[in-house]
């Protein structure tokens, strides 16, 4: 694992911890896209790649490319808080992305 990219996924992991999930965004869909499922879907994926040591499955790594395309095209839809939050979610899912599916 790539000790730069793992300490910078840690960090915006714990913060994003410490940060509640939007409520107006817990029953709607922004742009065909459900906002709790990709929380929950990158959550997973990113606790994933943590926990296995800076890899993931093809499966997981298909996944977490597939909810990247989803927050580029809910973060234009997004302000305040609320960007706030899914930019973390990007900013995680890229970098975890930039590391091969190699489990």
């Amino acid at each position: 694992m790539n000790d730069d990219r793992s300490v910078a996924v840690t960090r915006l992991w714990d913060a994003h911890l410490g940060t509640p999930f939007p409520g107006r965004l817990r029953s709607v869909d922004v742009a065909g896209v459900t906002m709790v499922l990709l929380d929950a879907d990158v959550a997973g994926c990113v606790t994933t790649w943590l926990d296995n040591g800076g890899t993931l499955d093809e499966r997981r790594w298909d996944t977490l490319a597939t909810c990247e395309l989803h927050l580029e095209r809910v973060l234009p839809e997004l302000s305040g808080a609320e960007a706030a939050y899914f930019q973390r979610l990007h900013d995680m899912a890229v970098l975890v992305l930039e590391s091969p599916p190699t489990a």
